[in-house]
């Protein structure tokens, strides 16, 4: 095998290899927790280095970073694996206050993100394999039970901060991409504030939507409803300018199954003392709420955050996560079947690259709306639907986008045990998906 002769820079400048970062970076982490053994931390850096020659060519440096936490966690040391983790991530982050080159994923609420992984990574659900254990040793209940009780606690630790600053709040904006939980986070925070005893309006924005023949179609077929501008956004701002006003509005009634609003009318008002609470894709999109003054806003961003790798090292995507939601929620909900659901993400992920995402850093909260069990409960719904995604559109250049989806999901779902439902509370998340939400029907 060669040796490691030069390592790629962030810059991507070509530079000599030290192993002996590697060794101190291993030290450092485990002297943030205790540890003082500067043999050990040798032996650990000489097997990354061996990793490293095992691959071959010339390393980048966040290569080098995830072998460090594979060998790390890999043999046994997961608090300095922990420590390493979080201190990467602060680089990450203090590279891009201080003028470093912006990195690919830059609009990503990094203290979440860093507090999910500790959370699995002392749970021992950081990977698949570790996920199938909890599934295979009858310790599943259990982690969920411990999720949800970490998920609770987010919750009233966001509903505390709009509780401290209720005389200035007037609207809250429950934001974030398709199918990441925003919905249930809508309750629960409707429920915290109301125990606190704030009167709270709840408004779900689904219902000013155009009527679906107003919609473009792509030469597939597929209805765009990702763009704030498939929102009537003239009607939103005349409401919510009103509402806060004090004055009562004719709020719209969509019927996803029939793509269109009903005749019916809900007649709605807000009181001086009450909040509006607005579930929406595009509640931190400055259109959308453009009437009401910024200083009476809280803005919540909700995604899911999910920090789990696959047995090849990689993460679990994100968007792989909600997209698997969303088979479920439109099947039950919106008269669309899961082929259709796949085969239209292609128009959700411009949405929220364009309209959602670039916004996220003008949030005043972010919730993580996954949660560490999910997978196995998800991969017993769909995973028989894949294959026959992949084989219909293998010979279809149309399907390109969703082809390649499709078939990196099947590889993911046939790594995971399936684990059954009964453990999953009503007042989950997860609920909202795969069904028996305690908070009705999305």
């Amino acid at each position: 095998m060669p040796a490691v002769t030069h390592i790629i820079k962030r810059d991507g400048a070509v530079v000599p290899f030290d192993r002996e970062k590697i060794t101190v970076a291993i030290y450092k982490a485990a002297a943030a927790v205790g540890g003082h053994d500067r043999a050990l931390s040798e032996r650990l850096a000489a097997q990354v280095v061996a990793l490293l020659e095992e691959e071959g060519g010339t390393p980048s440096v966040e290569e080098i970073q995830d072998l460090t936490e594979k060998v790390l966690i890999e043999n046994g040391h997961a608090k300095t694996a922990k420590a390493y983790i979080l201190y990467r991530n602060e680089r990450t982050r203090l590279r891009r206050l201080h003028g470093g080159r912006r990195q690919t994923g830059d609009d990503v609420p990094w203290r979440t993100l860093w507090r999910t992984l500790v959370w699995n990574l002392d749970h021992g659900v950081h990977t698949i394999d570790g996920l199938n254990a909890r599934v295979r040793d009858g310790s599943f209940a259990e982690l969920v039970t411990d999720a949800e009780a970490a998920y609770e606690s987010d919750v009233a630790d966001i509903a505390r901060q709009i509780i401290a600053d209720h005389e200035r709040i007037r609207l809250v904006l429950v934001s974030g991409p398709s199918s990441s939980g925003k919905t249930t986070a809508t309750a629960k925070m409707s429920e915290k504030l109301r125990e606190a005893g704030l009167a709270v309006v709840p408004l779900n924005l689904d219902n000013y939507f155009f009527d679906l023949h107003l919609h473009p179609r792509d030469e597939t077929g597929d209805y765009d409803f990702e763009t704030p501008e498939a929102l009537d956004l003239p009607l939103v701002n005349e409401h919510l300018a009103a509402l806060l006003d004090g004055r009562e509005v004719q709020m719209p009634i969509y019927d996803f199954k029939l793509g269109r609003r009903i005749d019916r009318r809900v007649p709605l008002r807000l009181e001086r003392d009450q909040i509006l609470l607005l579930d929406t894709l595009h509640g931190l999109y400055d259109p959308l709420s453009a009437s009401v003054p910024d200083e009476v806003k809280f803005r919540l961003y909700v995604e899911t955050l999910l920090q789990v790798r696959d047995r090849a090292g990689g993460w679990v995507r994100w968007t792989d996560v909600r997209l698997l939601r969303r088979m479920l929620r439109d099947a039950m909900h919106r008269n669309s079947d899961p082929e259709q659901t796949v085969a239209h993400w292609h128009y959700v992920r411009r949405g929220e690259i364009k309209h959602i995402i670039p916004h996220l850093r003008r949030a005043d909260a972010v919730l993580n709306g996954a949660l560490p069990y999910e997978l196995p409960i998800l991969r017993r719904h769909v995973a028989h639907l894949f294959p026959g995604f992949v084989d219909k559109w293998r010979d279809d250049p149309r399907r390109s986008d969703a082809l390649a989806r499709a078939t990196r999901i099947q590889a993911l779902l046939g790594e995971i045990e399936p684990a059954p439902d009964d453990a999953v509370p009503a007042t989950s998340v997860l609920r909202e998906f795969i069904g028996g939400s305690a908070y009705g029907a999305h």
